[in-house]
């Protein structure tokens, strides 16, 4: 399955990059891109998983930029 999700308040390109980088080491993350200029996240997940996943993604997000927001 794969979502795309609106960013609020990711910084600059630099964060977008370690934020997806991050993100794609994630267990059970088949793809993950962020886009800081159109402020979106696109996750490829398996779909009996993709909640999990999704949750495991806005944990992650909060540990490292702490002002960014993923709008479900």
């Amino acid at each position: 399955m794969r979502k795309t999700f609106k960013l609020d308040e990711i910084d600059c390109a630099n964060c977008a990059q370690k934020l997806q980088d991050a993100i794609c080491k994630l267990d059970g993350v088949e793809k993950a891109t962020v886009n800081f200029l159109t402020q979106k996240l696109t996750l490829t997940a398996s779909d009996d998983r993709f909640d999990e996943v999704l949750d495991r993604v806005v944990a992650l997000t909060a540990d490292i930029e702490p002002d960014c927001e993923i709008l479900r």
